[in-house]
């Protein structure tokens, strides 16, 4: 549960089962942004250097250029810092590097995962965030905001959650011979999962946005065959995507309450 010193993202899935997300906080938002950013520094050393063997002068260069192209050359630098911060959320689950060191991430306001829209827009308003140096406007911004937001997640409706660790050994189906399997066995047969049953489902369902993708297959798949009790011809069509494996099991724990 948050408190008053450590905040909470309250989210309601669609099993009206309530998630509490710890909300990060600006120490966890500053050293996962010093990581990244030291990460960027080394990338721009070395681009600085490579080019260096081409051209010896590279600042007489680029003071010889026109102010036209002088004015693309500063803004393809800042795409590129875009870029990296946009790209590594959306294809990472909401997480750049320094994030996934410091185990924190993006979401949205209702704690689903964050898209391109949103990741974009909070990574252009980096540039307000950081006015007048060294994201004073963004650190004021979650000093007097309860959920610790930055100027880019009040208008991109995003905000940094801690990421819980998972203990994913209980969403697997248990070794043949131990005591869990029989019940396991017992419990796979339709219209008798037990109370652990469905919470163990439900478990797994508000964890699952949160998973590297195979092993969100992974332990879908072993929930199937734990609980399912399916035909084959039925099985294919439950394990044919994501989407229908979630369905069938959502189903199965709602039908059993």
């Amino acid at each position: 549960m948050g408190s008053a010193s450590s905040p909470s993202l309250n989210v309601a899935t669609p099993e009206r089962v309530s998630l509490h997300l710890p909300v990060a906080g600006i120490g966890y938002r500053c050293l996962a942004w010093i990581v990244d950013a030291t990460i960027l520094f080394f990338f721009w050393v070395i681009a600085y250097f490579v080019f260096s063997l081409l051209v010896s002068d590279m600042l007489g260069l680029f003071q010889g250029l026109s102010g036209i192209a002088q004015t693309l050359i500063v803004v393809g630098v800042f795409a590129t810092q875009w870029m990296y911060w946009t790209l590594a959320e959306v294809f990472f689950h909401g997480q750049t590097p320094g994030k996934r060191l410091l185990g924190i991430r993006v979401v949205r306001g209702d704690g689903s995962p964050v898209g391109v829209y949103e990741s974009a827009i909070r990574n252009l308003l980096r540039a307000v965030d950081f006015l007048p140096v060294l994201y004073a406007s963004g650190c004021l911004s979650m000093l007097f905001t309860k959920q610790h937001l930055r100027l880019g997640d009040l208008v991109a409706g995003t905000l940094l959650v801690r990421e819980e660790r998972f203990n994913l050994d209980k969403y697997t189906v248990p070794a043949q011979g131990s005591p869990e399997s029989a019940s396991a066995s017992a419990a796979s047969t339709p219209g008798r999962l037990g109370p652990e049953d469905v919470e163990l489902i439900l478990a797994f369902l508000e964890r699952a946005p949160w998973l590297e993708p195979e092993a969100r297959r992974r332990l879908g798949l072993g929930l199937v065959e734990r609980f399912g009790g399916l035909a084959e011809p039925e099985r294919a069509a439950v394990l044919a995507s994501p989407e229908s494996l979630e369905g069938f099991l959502r189903a199965r724990a709602q039908g059993a309450r």
